[in-house]
């Protein structure tokens, strides 16, 4: 069952809608100071409303790929959603060719303005991490096992993972989503959409989804916070790795330490989690999706540290660095890196 068979008729959620001058005069008409970011669908913009409510609005530009229907999906979808990992959706506008999503307001912006800054990812300490890391497995939870249906968000990845004032996780940009009975597990499409780096192989090559490609998504960003890299290939000691044949190597070699963020200052009680965490997202991203554990799993391999993991087995997109030119690594890699299908998110909401 796919969202799309839910959304024709919006005004089952009336109630959230707003008038679009009621929002244009909150964003100040939309003005570039109150613009927080901008992507392919349009852009994102800070606003208040008359009770001084503080907002994100995400204005759909009239261009933008993402049609009436993926609008009606993200409307209808995160409408019915509601816990403390995911953003909170307020409301919407559609009048005429105008179309505008209304979210709380996140203080801090977007994880990746934090893991992949040098400067600012020294704000994140391992308690942080980790707290971000067990907040977005709980809220990948709810979505694909304690909501109402079940829900594959499809482009997780740490642009669309909002910090609140505590740097608690919020997971946003529900555009992408598609929405299934519990009985039903899996999807099919010949319209990829997402973010290559953050995609399992079923789904580029063959257009298959599943709760599994969100458990992908989650392992491959809980790696990237704990090595501060992206998933892309990046020169380590004199050669090219990819983050996921990195962390591979590094974890059969027992040389994980070495991929550990080298801003966090590490103590022996630490390493020992860090290390299972790792562990964790080497199980979450293995090639074959029946060797994926489900959300259910990871979470509770966080809660009961005591409990023995199963050993994985090399991680899509495995690439032995020792056989690796350097124009075939650069030609894989612009295949397989972080070029986004669909890179208007919701995750431009940075604080100035």
């Amino acid at each position: 069952m796919d969202i799309t068979d839910n959304t024709t008729d919006i005004s089952t959620v009336e109630s959230l809608r707003y008038k679009f001058g009621t929002i244009k005069a909150a964003t100040n008409d939309f003005s570039d100071n109150n613009k927080l970011g901008e992507g392919g669908f349009g852009s994102v913009y800070k606003g208040y409303l008359q009770n001084g409510q503080v907002i994100a609005v995400k204005r759909l530009s009239n261009d933008s790929r993402q049609g009436e229907i993926e609008f009606k999906n993200e409307v209808m979808l995160v409408a019915k959603l509601q816990h403390r990992n995911l953003v909170r959706f307020l409301g919407f506008s559609l009048e005429g060719t105008e179309r505008l999503l209304i979210y709380e307001f996140i203080l801090n912006g977007s994880l990746d303005h934090y893991i992949f800054d040098p400067t600012k990812s020294v704000l994140l300490d391992w308690n942080t991490r980790k707290r971000i890391i067990k907040g977005v497995a709980r809220g990948l939870l709810y979505l694909h096992e304690d909501s109402r249906l079940r829900i594959i968000h499809r482009d997780l990845k740490a642009s669309n993972v909002l910090l609140d004032e505590e740097m608690n996780p919020k997971i946003a940009d529900f555009g992408m989503a598609r929405l299934f009975k519990h009985q039903e597990t899996e999807g099919c499409t010949n319209r990829i959409v997402g973010t290559y780096g953050y995609m399992p192989p079923e789904y580029i090559l063959n257009g298959q989804f599943s709760v599994k490609s969100d458990v992908f998504s989650f392992g491959v960003l809980l790696l990237e916070i704990i090595t501060g890299q992206k998933n892309q290939y990046f020169k380590i000691k004199g050669r090219s790795e990819f983050l996921l044949s990195y962390a591979w190597n590094s974890w059969r070699y027992e040389t994980a330490t070495n991929m550990i963020d080298p801003v966090l200052m590490v103590e022996s009680g630490s390493l020992q989690e860090i290390m299972r965490t790792i562990h964790i997202g080497l199980l979450c991203t293995q090639n074959d999706i029946v060797e994926r554990p489900t959300m259910a799993s990871v979470v509770h391999m966080f809660n009961i540290p005591s409990l023995t993991l199963q050993i994985p087995s090399e991680p899509a997109f495995f690439i032995p660095s020792s056989s690796i030119e350097t124009n075939d690594f650069v030609n894989y890699y612009q295949i397989f890196s972080q070029s986004s299908v669909n890179d208007v998110t919701i995750s431009t909401l940075v604080a100035r």
